[in-house]
């Protein structure tokens, strides 16, 4: 006998270029509340994955990296912190979710959940003003602050903030990623701010490989035949050019020690991300929008689970302030060297100004915070249906 679906408390959200599916922990069901098989079973079935046909069409993901992603939140259990911030990204065509890092273009989304759901305490929010919900990432264990917009005792949605990748503009939120070098390791695993990364059929490339956001591997984009003003089409249809950088990918996580083998890259799509970086170019971005030389520092183009992403992950964004502020590294030469605490970097989308505060401690870089806006609002809440035996 087939069991009726189950119905689970739940916000559909955009935050920054991303969209997610939003729970109160206490909301899920008993044994999706506590990390396993349960959770991740409950998430792909909200989601509509594994799905053969690459459209998620059977549940709320829209067949995009940016798209296919579930956040669990709930008060926090560290101290000075509102919330403690889940994050999962559910892959599209194989039954996995990935919680090996962050997104944060969702976190822009995070703190006005938490307000409209009661996780934070009524004295930390105004009823105008700014509120910031001091959040605990839990994937990465870093804390970030986010900077919500209140309007008579409401969490404020509307204004005039424009972000390249979404469409219509929205309230400015403001996010502080504080001591952004991610989880427990080095800010560079290696040691070094540039490596010779050697990648089998493909060549032996300089790569800045860092801890800050999410770990990231930056190569420049002449040595591996672009521009960096690529849009989508020009490497998502290409099977050789996915199949280069995934190899790239694959070679850096295990030279940051994030991987033992290469092999191991399948089954962590999320983290590493490798993008590549090039000096200033005119370029058209995907809404035809002209991008001059003259208005950005560099340009970037990042892939995001096997694709070229649309616009630029937040945590990709903060691996990108944090690399520009150190002297030496990829990122920072390609947009001009030297001392940079803010750049602002051309994606397929557009643009989006990034900063950082770097500092040399016993001889290590060490970035205290990197900062940047995004926008956010709740599309729809209510319930979301799903078969469910968790029995």
């Amino acid at each position: 006998m087939f069991k009726p679906q189950i119905k689970v408390p739940a916000t559909y959200m955009r935050g920054g270029t991303s969209k997610g599916v939003f729970f109160n922990l206490t909301d899920l069901p008993a044994p999706a509340q506590v990390a396993g098989a349960a959770r991740d079973s409950l998430l792909l079935r909200v989601i509509g994955s594994p799905d053969a046909y690459g459209k998620q069409t059977d549940g709320m993901g829209g067949a995009t990296s940016s798209t296919s992603k579930t956040v669990i939140l709930s008060k926090s259990e560290q101290p000075d912190h509102d919330v403690d911030y889940l994050f999962g990204q559910v892959a599209i065509d194989k039954a996995f979710v990935d919680w090996s890092g962050n997104c944060g273009n969702l976190t822009s989304a995070v703190g006005a959940f938490a307000i409209s759901n009661g996780l934070v305490d009524k004295s930390r929010v105004p009823d105008n003003g700014i509120a910031i919900v001091r959040v605990w990432q839990a994937n990465i264990k870093k804390s970030i602050l986010v900077h919500v917009p209140m309007t008579n005792a409401q969490v404020q949605e509307t204004g005039d903030f424009e972000l390249d990748g979404v469409t219509f503009p929205a309230a400015e939120v403001k996010l502080e990623f504080i001591d952004p070098a991610d989880g427990d390791g080095a800010l560079f695993p290696t040691g070094n701010v540039v490596d010779d990364l050697e990648v089998p059929g493909v060549g032996t490339l300089k790569a800045t490989m860092i801890n800050a956001g999410i770990p990231t591997i930056f190569v420049n984009a002449s040595d591996i035949g672009y521009s960096g003003t690529e849009l989508q089409d020009d490497i998502n249809a290409d099977e050789a050019a996915l199949t280069k950088l995934e190899t790239i990918r694959a070679y850096g996580a295990v030279k940051m020690g994030l991987i033992s083998t290469i092999n191991e890259a399948q089954a962590r799509q999320h983290t590493p991300k490798v993008a590549f970086v090039a000096a200033p170019l005119n370029y058209k971005s995907s809404s035809g929008k002209q991008v001059n030389a003259s208005d950005i520092d560099l340009l970037v183009r990042a892939m995001s689970m096997g694709k070229l992403h649309h616009a630029m992950m937040g945590t990709a964004a903060v691996a990108i302030g944090t690399a520009a502020a150190i002297d030496g590294t990829l990122v920072n030469l390609a947009a001009g060297g030297g001392a940079i605490n803010e750049v602002n970097f051309g994606h397929p989308s557009g643009t989006l100004k990034v900063g950082a505060e770097a500092v040399v401690t016993n001889g290590q870089w060490q970035v205290t915070k990197a900062s940047m806006s995004r926008s956010a609002r709740v599309l729809m809440e209510g319930w979301v249906r799903a078969p469910f035996d968790y029995d």
